[in-house]
């Protein structure tokens, strides 16, 4: 991961822009720079992980443009040997340093063509505007604000600009700003043409997809790692990888000292795929004492997104102090694809595509924003092979019929794409368990237990009338608002709501976001 920061205007001074731009310097510990524009400034704080050397550093500057990019772009090597054929010189081994000539090229017509997962700044010093543009599924983080008297700012994450700007809001994923409008350039959840193969052909693609995906994503000039939770999403990046590789590849589990449920099934995966393992335990106390900080880095009050970072965090806050790993392979992104344990109830196939694109265009809220600050805090840079954009429009392209709960099996597709050796049988088949309730069932319980011993329930019916957005309506859903307005006071409209399962769909009308409350639960708790 890296961190970046941009501004056009004169409200700012550079003490202030550098001191907001300071908040995420472990996004990016290797090296810093703030440059000064025309009319503003440029900001890169860089984790090296493409072309190590200090030739990697940006802002990359080609005639009168400046860039700043956290990004990984797939593929950059060919188009970088296109690029020096016409011409073009370059310094460094960095992927990103292809994106100026690239738009030299083609204009804002470059984000379209990109396979990658990125957020970026351009300064156009021609017209002294800056343009920014984020990945279509927002896997790289963008927030912007206005200084009050005209000029605009960018940065990696929202703390970044609070103080700075009145409102922070996240930046759309898929679009690109310039001259003071926001413009889509791709809607991934867009489907052209329904895909009606038979369920043997889907699964060849969804296979073949997947593993293009993974490879993809095993391209770092610095050490691999990869997190396994023991359910189906991380045992497939891992065993694919581990076979792409040929050699052990570095796992990590986290589980709670009393009642973790993953913890087995990740040691079973690790030892079928013959994986250099790690577990991390952790207990109540870890649990209570890194709340403040996790509703700190990530941004939010939503509750599953809390609960279900609070182990991602730690286990990779141990990664970070105890190896030398800079990029983590993850496995979010799939039930966002082939369903979760709530879609069983979707009424139609119909019902199920609209949530499935909802999901994905929400994603950057919820799963993929904590992929990114547990990981990136801990200065280590998160690849998410499930969001592939290749992979992601196949899959959303598939007649839903076919990814519907139609076979007494959730995202059977996924799992019979994978059948053979590439896991063992029980883990291809295991039910899932969400994150927060596989670290132990007792993680939730704690927090709940926690909340409950901070509020009368006096005082948590007074205090929930403050808020008319997104109204908290538990007393652990107060704890963690009240937490996220000490950070981000009068922010809550970054996060569009509360993430909850489709009330409006009969089995659904739960008031807590976890599996366990849904009578199909079943066996994904053991």
């Amino acid at each position: 991961m890296c961190s970046i920061m941009g501004y056009t205007g004169s409200a700012l001074t550079p003490e202030e822009f550098k001191k907001g731009f300071a908040e995420t310097v472990s996004r990016g510990p290797d090296m810093s720079a703030v440059v000064k524009l025309n009319n503003g400034m440029l900001g890169f704080h860089r984790l090296a992980i493409m072309g190590l050397t200090d030739k990697g550093m940006q802002p990359f500057l080609l005639g009168n443009r400046k860039l700043v990019c956290n990004g990984e772009i797939y593929g950059f090597r060919p188009v970088k040997e296109e690029l020096i054929k016409e011409g073009y010189c370059f310094a460094s081994d960095s992927d990103c340093e292809i994106l100026l000539p690239l738009y030299e090229k083609y204009g804002t017509d470059m984000f379209a063509m990109l396979d990658a997962e990125f957020a970026m700044i351009i300064y156009d010093g021609d017209t002294k505007s800056l343009i920014a543009a984020r990945d279509p599924i927002g896997i790289r983080p963008l927030f912007y604000g206005y200084d009050g008297q005209g000029g605009i700012m960018f940065a990696s994450e929202a703390k970044n600009l609070v103080g700075l700007s009145e409102k922070v809001m996240p930046f759309p994923p898929g679009y690109f700003y310039k001259d003071g409008e926001f413009h889509c350039y791709r809607d991934v959840t867009a489907v052209d043409k329904v895909c009606y193969d038979d369920v043997e052909t889907v699964c060849k693609n969804i296979r073949e997809k997947l593993i293009k995906g993974i490879e993809k994503r095993l391209d770092a000039d610095a050490p691999l790692g990869f997190l396994l939770s023991g359910g189906l999403d991380s045992s497939l990046v891992c065993a694919v990888s581990a076979k792409l590789l040929k050699k052990p590849i570095r796992t990590f589990a986290i589980g709670m000292s009393t009642d973790a449920i993953d913890l087995k099934y990740a040691k079973e995966v690790a030892d079928y795929i013959g994986s250099e393992h790690t577990e991390v335990i952790i207990t109540k106390d870890d649990v209570i004492k890194a709340l403040p900080e996790v509703v700190a880095l990530l941004g939010t009050y939503d509750i599953t997104t809390i609960r279900a970072s609070i182990g991602m965090y730690l286990v990779c806050k141990a990664i970070h102090e105890t190896t030398d790993i800079r990029v983590l392979l993850t496995g979010e992104i799939s039930d966002e694809l082939f369903g979760y344990k709530y879609t069983d109830f979707a009424p139609d196939a119909a019902s199920f595509q609209k949530e499935s694109e909802k999901r994905v265009r929400e994603l950057y809220m919820y799963d993929v924003l904590r992929a990114d600050r547990c990981i990136s805090v801990n200065s280590i840079e998160a690849r998410v092979p499930f969001g592939d954009l290749d992979f992601v429009k196949y899959v959303m392209s598939v007649d839903p019929e076919k990814k519907m709960n139609r076979y007494n099996k959730g995202k059977y597709l996924l799992r019979h794409a994978f059948e053979g050796d590439y896991l063992p049988y029980d883990i291809l088949m295991r039910e899932k368990a969400a994150f927060s309730d596989a670290v132990g069932h007792s993680m939730v319980d704690y927090l709940k237990e926690y909340a409950d011993t901070v509020y009368t329930d006096k005082e948590f019916a007074e205090k929930c009338e403050k808020y008319t957005f997104a109204k908290p309506f538990t007393k652990e859903s107060l704890l963690y608002r009240e937490l996220f307005e000490k950070y981000y006071p009068g922010q809550a409209e970054m996060v569009k709501d509360f993430w909850m399962p489709n009330k409006e769909w009969q089995g659904c009308d739960v008031n807590d976001p976890s599996a366990r409350v849904l009578s199909n639960y079943g066996d994904s708790g053991k």
